[in-house]
């Protein structure tokens, strides 16, 4: 039984992760199909190249919230099924069935399951966030160094079985980004505000 409860919880995650907003709000707005524009996944990042800050910001805020309704509602049972179901919407969004398995890169998913762990820790997340993009205009570096602090700042603050989730979780949101891990180290990776295609910095002056 504890075993059925535990499919149970992470095939629940994966439903709720598995909910495209971004291809979603997209469609309904009526622009290119999200999944031909940039980088081709459905996450907030790739919307704002639609040049729709709403449908970006609309996007996000679902992938936030279906991370920590996720965690949120199996939690009212047990930790552990709370697990199960983070672990679920993470793999939902990053590999959704109806779309091929292929879906988006998961930070925001990842923050909101955060939030259904540790909203203080999710906060500290943004800040990190916010911090780094300030200086360096790196959406994806943002994203990475915010994922790597996260598992020992919970495990510092004393969630353990989440600490150990969030290692599994950081693991996956660096292999989605490897490709821009790439271009980071190459200097071509987009910085905030331009789109895929454009140089990453401004040519010097001849």
């Amino acid at each position: 039984m504890q075993l059925f409860d535990h499919v149970s919880a992470f095939a629940f995650g994966y439903v709720l992760g598995a909910i495209p907003f971004g291809l979603i709000v997209t469609r309904l707005a009526g622009t290119r199909d999200i999944r031909t524009i940039g980088s081709g996944n459905i996450g907030a990042t790739n919307v704002l190249r639609t040049g729709g800050k709403g449908l970006a910001a609309v996007t996000l805020l679902g992938d936030i919230l279906k991370g920590a309704a996720a965690v949120l509602i199996a939690a009212s049972w047990d930790e552990p099924l709370a697990i199960a179901a983070g672990l679920g919407a993470m793999l939902g969004h990053i590999f959704p069935a109806w779309l091929g398995f292929k879906g988006g890169k998961g930070v925001a998913t990842y923050i909101g399951v955060l939030i259904g762990f540790s909203w203080p820790i999710a906060a500290t997340f943004g800040v990190i966030w916010g911090v780094v993009a300030y200086f360096s205009r790196y959406s994806s570096l943002s994203g990475l160094i915010a994922s790597a602090a996260t598992p020992p700042m919970l495990w510092l603050a004393g969630h353990g079985p989440p600490a150990l989730l969030f290692v599994v979780l950081t693991a996956l949101v660096w292999i989605m980004h490897r490709a821009n891990i790439a271009r980071l180290a190459a200097g071509t990776e987009p910085k905030i505000g331009r789109h895929a295609g454009e140089p990453a910095s401004n040519p010097p002056p001849a």
